[in-house]
């Protein structure tokens, strides 16, 4: 690490978010098959799992509003594949959320706003000074496809599974990929983030910015 600068690990907390999301996802499909395929009986273990998934992380400070973000996710869920009958359909808003995440988050480096400078940006408090850093910009331009790859590959994985109604799969699909899957878009776009910053630069902690905006001021 450049002048002991923190991973993008340990700047996110990729685990706890990734383990969270998968807590209802597996009480989904256990009570799915205990209850002979009942898509009520899953339903309610999936937000009930969801719900202790969020008092415990409000109990340790988590951010109420991820929190709740999640929680709605998962309740939303439930509704869909109660209403369609479809037990798969628990699943659809995980697939469409990744869907639309890709598209934001290519779009945010195509418009020179990288999603990935601003969430590293608010916990390290530096709000938009890195975007004066040209080095710094493109750095976080590059790591931020990774990202974009991340979703991607869920939904290569997922569509099809979705699509042939494979419950069992889905839920073990989410469980076994999700960290894994986080830890390697970190580990990557950390890498890809280095590699991308000059020789000499101080790091992600310190912005360098340049005498004049013009140059990364515009999409």
């Amino acid at each position: 690490m450049r002048n002991g600068d923190e991973s993008l690990a340990d700047l996110l907390g990729g685990r706890r978010a990734a383990l969270d999301s998968v807590v209802p996802v597996a009480g989904f499909a256990a009570g799915w098959l205990a209850g002979g395929r009942s898509i009520a009986l899953g339903a309610g273990i999936a937000v009930l799992a969801g719900a202790a998934v969020a008092v415990w992380r409000l109990r340790q400070g988590r951010a109420p509003a991820a929190t709740v973000v999640s929680l709605l996710l998962v309740c939303l869920g439930a509704i869909v594949a109660l209403r369609t009958g479809r037990a798969e359909d628990f699943f659809l808003v995980r697939l469409l959320t990744n869907a639309a995440s890709a598209l934001a988050w290519a779009g945010s480096v195509l418009v020179r706003w990288p999603f990935l400078g601003l969430i590293a940006g608010t916990v390290l408090g530096q709000k938009t000074r890195w975007r004066r850093d040209p080095a710094l910009l493109r750095a976080y331009q590059a790591a931020s496809w990774v990202w974009v790859g991340q979703y991607l590959v869920r939904l290569l994985i997922f569509v099809p599974l979705w699509w042939a109604g494979q419950v069992v799969w889905l839920a073990t699909a989410q469980v076994v990929l999700t960290w894994p899957l986080v830890a390697a878009c970190l580990a990557a776009s950390w890498w890809v983030f280095r590699r991308s910053l000059p020789t000499g630069h101080p790091g992600i902690r310190h912005p360098r910015p340049v005498p004049s905006d013009a140059g990364v001021s515009g999409p």
